[in-house]
């Protein structure tokens, strides 16, 4: 298995969580989402516009997510999305999963003293 197929099954059990983590702080527009993973993973993850917005209707279609348009002058118009109840919820079990997951792994691989 090459490194890029390791890193492109790690997002993509991984990109819920971060999206609604992301939102979890106020509404966000579909770029901005974008910039802060990579931003914020320091370029270890990023996600293409092609992968990004599917999987934010997905979310929106699911009720997740809330989405609106909003313009302004001088700007193009942006959908801003924003957590649901339900997806406050959902955002909550991910992160147990997740962190479940992340011990789980340590346990299996941390070096082990004779």
């Amino acid at each position: 298995m090459s490194d890029q197929s390791i890193q492109r099954d790690l997002k993509k059990g991984s990109a819920e969580l971060l999206i609604l983590s992301l939102l979890e702080a106020g509404p966000r527009h579909g770029y901005e989402i974008s910039k802060l993973i990579e931003t914020r993973s320091s370029g270890a993850v990023s996600f293409r516009v092609a992968s990004l917005y599917p999987l934010l209707y997905r979310l929106e279609d699911r009720g997740l997510l809330q989405g609106r348009w909003v313009e302004k002058t001088g700007q193009r118009r942006r959908r801003y999305y924003r957590l649901t109840p339900a997806g406050r919820k959902m955002l909550v079990q991910r992160r147990l999963g997740w962190t479940a997951f992340v011990e789980a792994i340590r346990d299996i691989t941390e070096t082990e003293y004779a």
